[in-house]
């Protein structure tokens, strides 16, 4: 009897194909950008995973586009929670940590959607609404803009590990499964950057 060859994805494109999925309710599949086929991921990247619409610098895969969209929603998350650090704690060290996250995750936003208008990709956010690993949500929100100073430096640090861990963990799946090399440009800065917070942030 011959034995069946089971093609098994490759972790880093589970992890964004997963997360995508992992919206509260029943969330719509990654969506795919205009002339890529409505198919499965494929298993490993190569010449399959390069199909799509072009850029300038390349073409954009499904999880070039997926990963763009999470990266959007994760960081239009945690910037009001970056906003709330001035006025919450006077912590200097955090204070400084929290605006250097800020400016960063601003720029990267900016990029994250140009990149998405670059690959044709729908305007409307398709994580809306949704709780994801790594987001803030409305209520850990309020409860930061209401803690006293020590209550606030605790659970800032929480969440702030928490998005940033789950950043980076996304930004190599997208290192090891894009296609357009801005999008990848994109996900490695995301790493080291993401790597140098978490490692500043152990030592507050």
């Amino acid at each position: 009897m011959r034995a069946r060859v089971v093609v098994v994805p490759s972790t880093a494109m589970l992890v964004v194909v997963l997360l995508v999925a992992a919206c509260a309710g029943s969330a719509p599949p990654p969506t795919s950008v205009p002339g890529t086929a409505a198919s499965p991921v494929p298993a490993t990247p190569g010449p399959a995973a390069q199909t799509g619409t072009t850029s300038s610098s390349g073409p954009f895969n499904v999880t070039d586009v997926a990963w763009l969209q999470l990266t959007v929603a994760m960081h239009e998350r945690v910037l009001p929670m970056l906003d709330l650090v001035p006025a919450q704690t006077v912590e200097p060290a955090l204070r400084r940590l929290a605006a250097r996250v800020r400016d960063t995750h601003r720029a990267d936003l900016a990029l994250s959607r140009k990149l998405l208008d670059s690959a044709g990709a729908p305007k409307t956010n398709p994580h809306e609404g949704h709780d994801m690993p790594g987001m803030v949500t409305a209520a850990e929100l309020s409860a930061l803009g209401t803690a006293g100073d020590a209550e606030f430096r605790r659970l800032f640090s929480q969440h702030l590990r928490a998005h940033l861990e789950q950043a980076t963990r996304v930004a190599r799946a997208e290192q090891t499964s894009g296609a357009e090399p801005t999008t990848t440009a994109l996900a490695a800065a995301i790493v080291r950057t993401g790597t140098t917070y978490l490692n500043q942030l152990d030592h507050l």
